[in-house]
């Protein structure tokens, strides 16, 4: 046995001594194709590993979270937000006993397959094919796109997690279930503070059942929903909040929504985001010889499909740059 090996035993031996026995476990994680084991990492590490070196995981520090290709430096964009999930949901998983490198896994992957320029680009797509979510996307990249048409032949806990981290379906795995509530907590409280920082709020302005429940800082906002996690959830076989705190999570969310997402001042930039996203799809889907020659053979010659693959590949920067060159006389 290698030095290596004795490394990556000895972890999954940890795993099972100390978490909790509601946790996923890395020695039982599956794949869809057999691969030989790494010699020092773990399944859920790898998945990591492949995740964060990956291209899909790098474009998204140029896409957008709420403003579209911001002026300003310290504005959240989809890597930073990923990060912060990633960072809050370890927090929870810590105090729980869960699997951290599980939750790392599942948190940097889970908005990989978003559009440029967020759920407005995701909107725009889903207009013109009819059906179209980030997270299915984001499963499509992880087993077929990334690595050049060979995907990364991630772990089932893994793609679980990242493909119902929305919508109505519960993750399998506990560490999947806290990265569907991390998430929104992650980005209701600092794409609150991204709005206070460009002056579409002021403190004043939350619910008074917000500010009495939750707090009024977003690090004081994130503390108490975390904490409320892990207490509601300890020694259970699944991920709870307590009435009180859930219930002014789904407040701000409401006031977030009308305020922030919906606002008439950001109106105006998500109009230029989805015509710029509806004028490549038609220019593309008119003539697919134009895409890269890879996109039509990942597709299996679904002309649509390819279409979709490239464009909701695209930066919020590289989307703009594309259309003034296609679009825009020099």
């Amino acid at each position: 046995m290698s030095v290596g090996q004795k490394i990556r035993e000895r972890t999954e031996m940890e795993e099972e001594e100390r978490l909790s026995r509601y946790a996923a476990k890395s020695r039982d994680a599956r794949r869809e194709r057999l691969e030989e084991e790494c010699p020092i990492r773990t399944k859920f590490q790898r998945d990591r590993d492949r995740i964060l070196h990956s291209k899909p995981f790098r474009r998204l520090k140029h896409k957008t979270q709420v403003y579209i290709a911001p002026s300003g430096d310290h504005y959240r964009t989809r890597m930073t937000h990923s990060l912060e999930v990633s960072q809050i949901c370890r927090t929870i998983a810590r105090g729980l006993q869960l699997n951290e490198d599980l939750i790392e896994a599942i948190a940097l992957g889970h908005d990989v397959g978003h559009t440029p320029f967020g759920h407005v680009g995701e909107e725009a797509l889903r207009h013109i094919i009819t059906h179209f979510e980030h997270n299915e996307q984001s499963i499509r990249i992880l087993k077929v796109l990334a690595r050049e048409g060979q995907g990364l032949n991630l772990t089932e806990s893994v793609l679980d997690g990242i493909l119902h981290h929305t919508g109505e379906i519960i993750p399998i795995t506990l560490e999947g279930q806290i990265v569907k509530t991390g998430d929104r907590i992650a980005y209701l409280c600092h794409d609150y503070d991204d709005a206070l920082r460009a002056g579409l709020l002021i403190q004043s302005d939350l619910p008074k059942n917000v500010k009495q429940t939750l707090g009024e800082k977003p690090s004081d906002m994130i503390t108490t929903m975390v904490v409320d996690m892990i207490e509601a959830s300890v020694e259970r076989s699944g991920i709870y909040q307590s009435p009180k705190v859930q219930g002014a999570m789904q407040e701000f969310r409401q006031f977030m929504f009308d305020r922030v997402y919906n606002s008439s001042t950001l109106r105006e930039e998500r109009r230029k985001g989805q015509y710029i996203i509806q004028a490549l799809f038609e220019y593309y889907y008119k003539d697919t010889s134009k895409l890269p020659e890879s996109f039509l053979t990942w597709a299996g010659g679904d002309e649509t499909q390819a279409v979709v693959d490239y464009i909701s590949g695209l930066t919020d920067n590289y989307a703009i740059d594309l259309f003034g060159r296609l679009f825009i006389p020099r």
